[in-house]
């Protein structure tokens, strides 16, 4: 296994409140473990939503006595919920804050997928496929058909997501398991690339790409190079 990450700042963002965590040795009973946070909030609220989402997550995986994948990341999206929320209540300067999240574990020859909000999961084989779906507005009416999937990339309320954590005292997260190959690669990101870079550019950048570095630092030059209006998160993973 191969990996590399990159956060950047963006264009037009005074602060990145993106977070990211990229280990491919063993936390807990995980033998890898990568997640992408996209913090929102006021002043630093999403810079720290995002950051306390992460490390209450890896506290929660590496102390935990359970096996599972599933059950391990739904302990971990639990507390992490709990945490930032019980911030969120008890310090005015982080009221209302929160989070999205996209995380990815390799167990053997499965990729076992958890993510609230709309921090995407890409798998690339013989073409780029998109396994989490968004929590998001225009998702849902993309789903029901009343605009298509092109419509929903400029739509003016394509921000509004429907689920995050630390929002609410619960909150429910996907779970997705997926078998992979070798020479698989995976895209875990925030929406500061998608919102920038169309798929099918997405795929082509890592194709043409001699390295996994090279990929991640492509990607984010052509999401600022587009306009950069968020900040930007790369997490690439080959099996």
């Amino acid at each position: 296994m191969k990996s590399f990450s990159k956060t950047d700042i963006g264009n037009k963002r005074s602060m990145n409140q993106d977070c990211l965590y990229c280990s491919e040795n063993p936390v807990g009973s995980f033998q890898n473990l990568f997640i992408v946070a996209d913090g929102m909030g006021g002043h630093r609220a999403g810079d720290h939503a995002s950051r306390l989402c992460i490390d209450s997550m890896v506290s929660s995986i590496e102390r935990s006595e359970n096996k599972t994948p599933v059950t391990l990341f739904e302990e971990a999206v639990a507390y992490a919920n709990q945490t930032v929320y019980q911030e969120a209540q008890e310090k005015q300067e982080y009221e209302g804050m929160g989070t999205t999240m996209v995380a990815g574990t390799l167990q053997g020859n499965t990729l076992y997928v958890a993510n609230i909000g709309d921090s995407r999961l890409y798998l690339l084989r013989e073409e780029l496929t998109q396994i989490t779906r968004d929590h998001s507005l225009v998702e849902e009416m993309v789903e029901i058909g009343n605009i298509t999937e092109r419509e929903a990339r400029v739509h003016p309320q394509k921000n509004i997501i429907t689920r995050a954590l630390g929002i609410d005292e619960n909150v429910q997260a996907d779970f997705f398991e997926i078998q992979v190959q070798d020479s698989d690669i995976i895209l875990l990101c925030s929406d500061g690339l998608t919102n920038m870079v169309e798929d099918e550019e997405i795929e082509y950048i890592i194709r043409h790409s001699n390295t996994l570095e090279e990929a991640g630092n492509a990607l984010i030059k052509k999401a600022n190079e587009n306009g950069g209006n968020d900040n930007i998160t790369a997490v690439l993973v080959e099996v």
